[in-house]
C-alpha cells in the first residue's frame, strides 16, 4: 500500500502525523507555570537525549558521514530549529496565542518565496491556493485573540515562521538527505542560551511531569517525522501542512482547558481540513491517473538517493528506519 503513494502523498501523511503529535505544544506551554528560559531548558534536554539515541540507533559509526551529508542543512536546520523553539514559547509567554499563530501562519509564504528565489523551487498553482486558503483559515481562528498581549509578543512570533521556512526550505534542498540527524545539534543550540539565562532551575513536580510527557514522549516522534516531510516535499508544502497544528492545538486546548473556541475558529479550522484533504485527494486521483497511463512518479528522482543512503547494491536497508 505504501509503495503504490505518490512521493508528495507520503509526504503528506508523514508530515501530518508528525503534526498531530506536534499539537499539544501549545496546551502544554500554556499549562505550565515555569520560567521560559527553564521551559525550554529541561525541554531541550529531554529532545537532546532521545534525538541523540534515536540517531545513533539508527546510525552507529556512521552517524558522523550521515551528518556531514546534509551539507548547509547541517548548519541553518538546527539554528531554525531553535529559532523556532524559543520564538514559539517566548511569543506564546508575551502576548495571546492567537497573535503568535496568525504570524506563525505565515510560514508556508514565506517558505514558497525563499525556495522560489534561492533554490529555484517552483510550486504549483494549486499549492499556491492551498496555503493562500490555509493562511486564511488559519487567521479565522486566531482572530478572536489578535491584539491581546504584549506587543513584543508580535515581534518575538516573527521569528517563528522565518524559522520553520529557513528548515523547511533548506532541508528540502537536499535532494532527500535525512536531515533529522542533525536535530540533536538543534537541541545544544537551544540549550546554550536557556543556561546562560538560568534555567537550569528545577521545576515543580507537576510542570516537570507535564515537561516529561512532553519532550520524552510526543515531540521526538513529531520533529522526525515534520523533518523527513522535506524528503518528499517542498519546503513550503511541510510548513503547509503544519498549520494543521493551529486547527487541532485549539481542539485540545478547548478539550484540556475548557477555552471554548469562538464560531470563526470552527469555519477557519474547517477551511484547513477542507482544504488539505481537496488537494491531498486530487494528488491521489492524479497519480492513479499516470499509473494507469504507466507514467512515472515525477518525483521519483528523489529515488536514487534514498536508496543509496538506506540499501546497499543489493538492495539490503542500512539504516533502521525507512519511510
Amino acid at each position: 500500500m505504501w509503495q503504490r503513494l505518490s512521493w508528495r502523498v507520503r509526504g503528506y501523511l508523514i508530515t501530518g502525523a508528525g503534526v498531530l503529535l506536534l499539537s499539544p505544544d501549545a496546551l502544554f506551554v500554556k499549562d505550565t507555570q515555569v520560567e521560559v528560559a527553564t521551559f525550554v531548558f529541561w525541554r531541550a534536554l529531554m529532545l537532546l537525549a532521545v534525538l541523540s539515541l534515536v540517531a545513533w540507533w539508527r546510525y552507529g559509526k556512521r552517524l558522523p558521514s550521515a551528518v556531514r551529508a546534509c551539507g548547509q542543512a547541517a548548519w541553518w536546520c538546527p539554528l531554525a530549529f531553535a529559532c523556532s523553539a524559543w520564538g514559539f514559547v517566548a511569543a506564546t509567554r508575551l502576548t495571546a496565542a492567537g497573535n503568535v499563530l496568525v504570524i506563525q501562519n505565515l510560514a508556508p509564504l514565506i517558505a514558497g518565496l525563499l525556495g522560489l528565489v534561492v533554490y529555484r523551487q517552483r510550486l504549483r498553482l494549486q499549492t499556491w491556493g492551498v496555503i493562500v486558503l490555509c493562511v486564511l483559515g488559519a487567521s479565522l481562528m486566531a482572530a478572536g485573540e489578535v491584539s491581546q498581549g504584549h506587543p513584543l509578543g508580535l515581534l518575538v512570533a516573527l521569528a517563528v515562521p522565518l524559522s520553520i521556512a529557513v528548515n523547511t526550505t533548506v532541508a528540502s534542498a537536499q535532494r532527500g538527505v535525512d536531515t533529522t540527524v542533525i536535530l540533536p545539534l538543534g537541541c545544544l543550540v537551544m540549550l546554550l542560551p536557556a543556561i546562560a539565562m538560568g534555567g537550569m532551575t528545577l521545576p515543580p513536580a507537576d510542570d516537570l511531569l507535564r515537561l516529561m510527557l512532553l519532550a520524552l514522549v510526543f515531540l521526538p516522534g513529531a520533529y522526525l517525522l515534520i523533518q523527513t516531510g522535506p524528503r518528499y516535499l517542498p519546503g513550503a508544502e511541510v510548513s503547509l501542512v503544519m498549520l494543521l497544528e493551529t486547527f487541532v492545538g485549539t481542539l485540545l486546548v478547548w478539550w484540556w482547558l475548557g477555552e471554548i473556541p469562538p464560531p470563526l475558529a470552527f469555519v477557519g479550522g474547517g477551511v484547513i481540513v477542507i482544504a488539505l484533504l481537496g488537494s491531498g485527494g486530487l494528488d491521489l486521483y492524479r497519480q492513479r491517473r499516470k499509473v494507469a497511463a504507466g507514467a512515472p512518479d515525477p518525483q521519483a528522482a528523489l529515488a536514487p538517493d534514498l536508496a543509496s543512503e538506506y540499501g546497499d547494491e543489493a538492495g539490503k536497508p542500512l539504516g533502521r528506519l525507512e519511510l
